[in-house]
């Protein structure tokens, strides 16, 4: 409970004894109207210089469609940088007003928003916050533990707090070199693992040393977080064909000894102990064993082989337990999206799939920081139109053809609410998601500006979803998306950061076939003339036409990403 809601408790309560009877419990709701708001204010990271600080707004009081957060320093801090709010700072006093894609603050509704910020001395919370005047109630959150929940590795609890993250060279010049891509070329993109060459580097490429040896030089005297995507299962994405992978289902020990072993050997040499090295954990494969497996319609015989052997399974618990024993490493498995495992018989059957994979092997749930969603997907970050408890004349927003009752609208409820199934089933309390929102803007002349009609629940939400893809079982270089929001810190709760794990340009599959020696198949998904499958309820694939292989540079689709950002570029 807050300081100033138990202040005020004990008000309401010596009122009622002071007429001689007994005091009468106090109902919340009145209790949340004499509090029109409520500010969680805490530091994720702190160090000698400097902190990271996230904030948190409830709206207690009546709906806003603009906001502006005030506090005042005792310190000499001050505001270095921000994210999802307008920050600035004379003297001591601070003002955070909304962006405009997040001025709309409901009743009951919050708000998240983060800062850098330097200090000297002793970094005291602030005690007392405004919201567009009033002054809310400060919850017990807050403070400046300079460690804040460490887990029980001893790692830092964000490794994204107070950090820089590494610029990948080789995909910062091919972005350069696109017309407009300056503007974006400086940001860090996740470096694909994707096969056994890629360790030591391909055709001439950068390998994994490189990459290491790059993000020393670029870390300077700071923190420094280096991307890994770790991809290469055997049996790899039994669901998909575009990157089926090199293994074939029954290679276990060749993944282990040729794949994650010298990556493991490479990432524990004392050289690079300095870096905070976060890896995404073999993306798309224990989901498909929940949705693809079994008697349902989308099961894969492909998919049902590898529930049977058993390999992802044991492949993502070796990955876990090798890497994670490494004192600098932060793994994170891969969770799939809102539009995978959203649904109520996915949900919790996949929490309880992970903890299994993250005891397998030797791994223990400590070798786990984290869980990854929308890794190369393009589901939105926030669908601000529409909520999942909305009806339309008596239908609910669930029975509507796009969200087909799914429990969750957007990627950022999702992540929320599966890390609390994935602490329920034994995972650590302290674990954060990521969220790549490399390509899930939606921005550009298609992006709806308020609510769809409320003819039918399936005009009120195809008219006001900033997701535009035909379905939300879409997955290959969807047509009209765009760049989602910048890499940045903790930008809300539970969230360690927004990420580009996928670098945007780079290509999801191929329109047709290609011959290759890269193990890449061709999915039907990729084809733009492709009429769908169970998996997409039969629609066309939504993909862009003339796409290269998987991983290959896709000028078209970055021209677009770019035209349709947001936030705009």
């Amino acid at each position: 409970m807050s300081r100033t809601r138990t202040a005020l408790l004990a008000t309401l309560l010596m009122i009622a004894g002071g007429t001689g009877t007994a005091a009468a419990a106090v109902p919340a709701d009145v209790v949340a109207a004499a509090v029109p708001c409520t500010v969680d204010y805490k530091v994720q990271n702190q160090w000698d210089t400097g902190f990271t600080a996230a904030v948190a707004v409830t709206n207690n009081g009546a709906a806003k469609s603009s906001w502006a957060v005030k506090w005042s320093y005792a310190g000499n801090q001050k505001v270095t940088s921000g994210w999802n709010a307008k920050i600035t700072q004379s003297g001591t006093a601070v003002t955070a007003a909304n962006e405009t894609y997040n001025g709309s603050l409901a009743t009951d509704g919050s708000v998240s928003f983060g800062f850098n910020a330097s200090y000297s001395g002793t970094n005291a919370l602030p005690t007392t916050f405004t919201l567009d005047g009033v002054t809310c109630n400060v919850d017990d959150g807050g403070g400046t533990d300079p460690d804040p929940d460490p887990d029980p590795s001893g790692k830092v609890d964000n490794p994204y707090a107070g950090a820089k993250v590494y610029v990948n060279p080789e995909w910062s010049a091919k972005a350069a070199a696109e017309t407009g891509g300056s503007r974006i070329s400086n940001q860090p993109t996740g470096v694909w693992l994707d096969r056994i060459a890629a360790i030591n580097g391909v055709n001439g490429g950068m390998g994994l040393r490189a990459h290491l040896d790059a993000a020393l030089a670029q870390k300077g005297s700071g923190e420094e977080v280096v991307q890994l995507v770790v991809y290469d299962l055997p049996g790899r994405d039994c669901a998909a064909l575009a990157s089926n992978g090199e293994l074939g289902p029954t290679e276990i020990d060749k993944y282990k000894t040729q794949f994650i072993d010298p990556i493991a050997a490479i990432l524990s040499d004392s050289k690079y102990a300095s870096l905070r090295i976060v890896t995404t954990i073999e993306i798309d494969s224990l989901p498909n064993l929940v949705t693809n497996t079994g008697s349902r319609a989308t099961a894969t015989p492909a998919c049902d082989t590898m529930l049977a052997n058993g390999n992802y399974v044991k492949g993502v618990g070796y990955a876990l337990a090798k890497l994670g024993a490494i004192p600098n490493v932060y793994n994170y498995i891969d969770a799939g999206h809102h539009g995978w495992l959203g649904w109520d018989d996915n949900f919790a059957p996949s929490a309880t799939l992970f903890k299994q994979a993250a005891t397998s092997e030797g791994a223990t749930v400590d070798d786990v920081h984290g869980f990854i969603t929308n890794t190369a997907n393009y589901s939105a970050l926030k669908e601000n139109n529409f909520t999942i408890n909305d009806t339309v004349n008596g239908t609910s927003v669930r029975q509507s053809k796009w969200v087909d009752w799914n429990r969750y609208v957007d990627e950022l409820s999702y992540a929320q609410a599966f890390r609390n199934q994935l602490v329920s089933v034994g995972f650590n309390s302290g674990i954060g998601m990521l969220i790549d929102t490399s390509r899930n803007g939606w921005g550009g002349t298609a992006r709806p500006t308020g609510p769809g009609a409320t003819t039918s629940v399936d005009t009120y939400v195809d008219g006001g979803r900033y997701d535009r893809r035909i379905h939300i079982g879409n997955w290959c270089n969807q047509s009209g998306a765009g760049l989602g929001e910048r890499p940045q810190a903790a930008p809300a709760a539970g969230i360690d950061a927004y990420v580009w794990m996928k670098p945007p340009g780079e290509s999801d599959g191929s329109s047709s076939a290609i011959p290759n020696d890269e193990g890449k198949g061709f999915d039907r998904m990729c084809d733009p003339t492709y009429t769908g499958n169970a998996r997409n309820g039969n629609n066309l694939s939504g993909a862009l036409p003339n796409a290269p292989l998987s991983g290959h540079w896709f000028s078209a689709q970055f021209q677009q990403l770019m035209t349709n950002a947001y936030p705009p570029l």
